[in-house]
């Protein structure tokens, strides 16, 4: 065992041994410059199963990025002759009863006007109700509280309004979770608060509306691009078949995922360049990110790709040291986890 992830503290672990011939390892940067730097001799090979991870992760980002061509397989809502229903609120009240500001406004209007009935001053309700002499004022001149609904407060622009469109098409799509949403639209540039975001969708959520079939999610969809065409049910070949032939995009993504598939299973290694060069004849920037990262590792990806070799057969022993770092994490220094290793 390593004490960290060092390309140099690997480089000297295997300087000592010189009898190693084969180097399975994925693709992190620090694996692949301490086995140049440490064992030269060796053939280094990329582990299949990182490989086929790295695809899936891109083809999932890639269907995501074209999320609205899923709607395809979304039947279209019947019209309907009835009449909408009548609005709750009146047509000369531009403020609905559940806003705060608007309840607070009438709750005032009407205690001013009590009051003045009653036969208060106007600066005995202001020192009554500790307001400004201005404000009783404004109240007591107002015949309706809606008159007094103008300025800021009617139909003000919020910092939210330009990122609504992307919410509206996310909560059509079946995500409602305000802080996935939010955590969505902040690298889109907003920066108003979560608070903001999650009183829209409960506006959204409270909201009668009809009920609609969802199209399937991304990741449905690129597992369905993932598996062995064979091993699909009828309506999910069907399906696919609808998104390709109405998303070139996806229709290239599914050649370009079933021909590395081919290549996986058949060791065509030596088809590497041909596939790369016909990834980046398409308009798919996270296959472009992948294969811009397989090709500085081509020479490892293509051994891996020919070669029989692969880490499957210690992955158990991965995922079992794993745990055990995570079950002490933070707890105890490195010596403890490697006798822990070491007698488990």
């Amino acid at each position: 065992m390593l004490s960290d992830r060092e390309s140099a503290s690997l480089a000297a672990w295997l300087a000592k041994r010189p009898g190693i011939e084969v180097i399975c390892r994925d693709r992190a940067p620090f694996f692949a410059e301490g086995a140049t730097v440490g064992a030269p001799q060796a053939v280094q090979v990329a582990d299949r199963w990182h490989l086929w991870h790295n695809l899936s992760e891109a083809a999932e980002r890639s269907v995501s990025q074209h999320r609205r061509c899923l709607h395809v397989l979304v039947p279209t809502a019947p019209q309907t002759d009835t009449e909408p229903a009548p609005a709750a609120e009146p047509a000369t009240s531009p403020w609905a009863t559940s806003s705060r500001y608007a309840d607070r406004t009438r709750a005032r209007h009407a205690t001013i006007h009590a009051l003045i009935e009653a036969g208060h001053s106007r600066r005995s309700i202001q020192r009554q109700l500790r307001m400004t002499y201005r404000t009783v004022q404004r109240f007591a001149d107002a015949a309706r509280p809606e008159d007094l609904f103008t300025g800021q407060w009617q139909n003000r622009a919020s910092i939210l309004d330009e990122y609504k469109p992307h919410l509206d098409d996310r909560w059509s799509e079946g995500c409602t979770n305000a802080w996935k949403l939010w955590e969505e639209i902040v690298p889109l540039g907003y920066q108003g608060s979560y608070g903001r975001v999650r009183a829209y969708l409960h506006l959204k959520r409270t909201s009668p509306r009809p009920v609609a079939a969802r199209p399937p999610s991304p990741r449905s969809v690129a597992g369905w691009i993932l598996r062995r065409p064979e091993t699909l049910t009828e309506p999910e070949q069907l399906q696919l078949k609808n998104i390709s032939a109405n998303c070139p995009e996806i229709a290239a993504l599914t050649r370009h995922v079933r021909s590395f598939a081919t290549m996986l299973t058949e060791r065509q290694g030596e088809q590497l360049p041909d596939w790369l060069d016909a990834v980046r004849q398409d308009d798919l920037p996270s296959l472009h990110t992948l294969a811009t990262g397989l090709e500085r590792d081509r020479d490892a990806v293509i051994a891996g790709l020919t070669l029989p070799w692969n880490s499957g057969v210690v992955e158990g022993h991965v995922n079992r040291i794993k745990m055990l770092k995570r079950q002490m994490f933070g707890r105890a220094g490195f010596a403890l986890l490697r006798k822990r290793v070491l007698m488990s």
